[in-house]
């Protein structure tokens, strides 16, 4: 079966960064924005980023994406092409200090998580580059956005167990042993802890076999890669999900997963009020990579290498979403084509058709999107901190 090719059809920014304001028809089509560094374009894709919960490719704060001088607040309007019929999405943080950031969909007020249900992104920045050789946090965040693509709750879960592990914390720092007080906290952090870790092993899974060369997919020049999560709870439900039929097995496990965390938060208070923070829980976790043909760690590879293996576990996010949800994801590509020879370029823009997904791409000159089939070029310019669009 085919999957719905979703896409943004009409784009449109008002007072946000760099644009003061603008509007993109696209026909369904990809988009190619190229221009000068610094000239907005990749204001523009994390204007789209801010489509799908959270904050964004650049994880700015949303007064950071207030235009200046003016201080007006910023809106963002896009009209969705669905597999449901069109729907129109609008996000904005009013006033001066816009600290707080509202959503319509359709006209209805509607939460972070319902973006999630409605619109799949993956994107690669070249921020990403050093993905393998940053601290775990930064492979965690990167896990945990593929995961909400296939699980939307994710997000809403993890921030009930980060708050949770806040007030323990704090309880903890100020020498307060209350035991129900704690425990009930420790309740929370559990079921919440062992739905993260599920939910992380069975994205894993997912991205593994999409990997897999086969179904339509030409053959790649971005190479595969061996995946695992350095956590003792995600280990366990990836053998859980490797071993059994999906979802058989797995909401005792969860059960179970939660108990032992309890546990074993109960017995560590005295050493995470020594230490200052909770030492045990998915919160921990770490993503490990392996260049799967020459056996090598993704930080051992080179700097070219952790870009193809990027640009690999992009390719097969987008393609596992669009074989679990039954529509392919928005493809968000920030200077990626400007870091490949040609016949990666090719083969990049090989993938991207077989995958039917819109892209948005930037690059510094049109020659970089040759052969990136319907996409539609875009020139970015910018005069006087205002950006403005001129398409070809």
């Amino acid at each position: 079966m085919t999957a719905h090719r979703l896409s943004v059809s009409r784009l449109k920014l008002g007072q946000y960064r760099s644009y003061a304001g603008v509007e993109i028809e696209t026909d369904r089509c990809s988009i190619a924005l190229h221009g000068p560094n610094g000239a907005g374009k990749t204001n523009l894709l994390e204007a789209m980023s801010m489509l799908a919960p959270g904050r964004g490719l650049r994880r700015a704060g949303t007064d950071e994406l207030i235009r200046r001088p003016e201080r007006l607040g910023w809106k963002i309007t896009a009209v969705l092409d669905t597999a449901g019929g069109l729907v129109e999405v609008v996000t904005a943080a009013e006033g001066a200090d816009a600290t707080r950031r509202s959503v319509l969909i359709d006209d209805k007020q509607a939460t972070q998580a319902a973006l999630g249900r409605l619109v799949r992104i993956v994107w690669l920045t070249p921020a990403m580059d050093r993905l393998w050789m940053e601290a775990a946090g930064d492979r965690r965040r990167f896990l945990d956005r593929i995961t909400l693509g296939f699980e939307p709750a994710h997000g809403e879960t993890s921030i009930a167990y980060e708050k949770a592990m806040r007030d323990r914390n704090r309880l903890l720092k100020d020498g307060v042993f209350d035991d129900a007080w704690l425990s009930a906290l420790e309740g929370q952090m559990a079921r919440a802890g062992a739905r993260i870790a599920r939910a992380r092993a069975e994205a894993l899974a997912r991205l593994t076999a999409a990997q897999e060369i086969g179904s339509g997919r030409p053959t790649s020049l971005f190479p595969r890669a061996d995946l695992a999560i350095l956590g003792a709870m995600e280990a366990r439900f990836s053998l859980a999900v490797q071993e059994s039929d999906p979802g058989d097995g797995l909401d005792a496990l969860e059960i179970d997963e939660a108990a032992g965390l309890a546990r074993a938060l109960a017995d560590s208070r005295g050493r995470d009020a020594a230490a200052g923070r909770t030492l045990e829980g998915p919160h921990r976790s770490d993503l490990e990579a392996v260049y799967a043909a020459k056996e090598m760690p993704a930080r051992a590879c080179s700097t070219g290498e952790q870009k193809a293996l990027l640009i690999s576990l992009c390719l097969a996010n987008a393609r596992a979403l669009a074989d679990h949800t039954g529509s392919t994801p928005l493809l968000l590509l920030d200077e990626v084509a400007a870091h490949l020879d040609a016949d990666r370029r090719r083969a990049l823009y090989a993938e991207i058709e077989a995958i039917g997904a819109q892209a948005w791409m930037t690059g510094t000159g049109p020659e970089l999107f040759d052969g990136l089939g319907d996409a539609r070029l875009i020139g970015v310019t910018e005069m006087d901190g205002v950006s403005a669009l001129e398409e070809e």
